[in-house]
């Protein structure tokens, strides 16, 4: 099995890497820094690629030596605080470049190499319906990913598209350690949604050859409360 993760070098990325990668499976793991990414491919058992998605001119060339797609996993993001009244223009069209434009050329890029049974999932996020203070960029774009996922679902077919959206990820290396008793307060389920379970939520949209276009929330039920 092939299986490309854009943006495998962290976070949720290496997880869903090293996932498939101890299954033996063929893992094309891709980040920003060529010399983390060739450390982390390394130590998991993946082949490398390093790619810029908010210069998605450079795309088509980085991912030219993948010959074959079974599943590929767009991850990758960016961390974007930017408010209506401070608005940093620089900011917001690096994060939606990246994320709109930057997802739909690696998928554009790869479509060729993939068969009738591929699958794709994208990433979006809890932005787009909780949004904060600072979230004007991270909520649009992540509205955007949930019309992306339709269109390419449609456009696509038979090949399956799903999406994912996170809420707040309480082991995760940016969120793991900040004061977050109110949203845990918040959840249902009484915790935070763990990595590994994200993960697994990854795989399923994968492998369940009867879900297709559809944006799964992995958040404990916070939108509930």
């Amino acid at each position: 099995m092939s299986v490309v993760v854009i943006g495998g070098t962290s976070g949720i990325g290496l997880e869903v890497s090293r996932f498939f990668a101890d299954l033996g499976d063929d893992v094309v793991l891709t980040g920003r820094d060529a010399g983390r990414a060739e450390r982390v491919a390394h130590e998991i058992g993946a082949r490398v690629v390093a790619l810029e998605l908010a210069d998605p001119q450079t795309i088509a060339d980085a991912l030219a030596g993948i010959e074959r797609v079974d599943h590929l996993v767009l991850t990758a993001i960016d961390r974007d605080d930017n408010t209506v009244a401070g608005y940093d223009l620089e900011r917001a069209l690096r994060l939606v470049t990246l994320k709109l434009v930057g997802y739909t050329e690696v998928v554009h890029t790869l479509v060729p190499r993939m068969h009738p049974a591929s699958s794709i999932v994208v990433f979006g996020g809890q932005a787009m319906q909780r949004p904060y203070p600072g979230s004007t960029t991270v909520s649009t774009v992540n509205g955007g990913v949930v019309g992306l996922v339709h269109s390419l679902a449609v456009e696509l077919a038979p090949i399956r598209v799903n999406g994912i959206h996170p809420g707040i990820v309480g082991d995760s290396p940016y969120w793991e350690g900040k004061p977050l008793d109110a949203v845990v307060a918040r959840t249902p389920l009484g915790r935070l949604a763990r990595m590994t379970e994200v993960r697994d939520a990854v795989v399923f949209l994968l492998r369940n050859g009867a879900v297709n276009g559809v944006n799964l929330p992995v958040d404990g039920g916070w939108l509930l409360k």
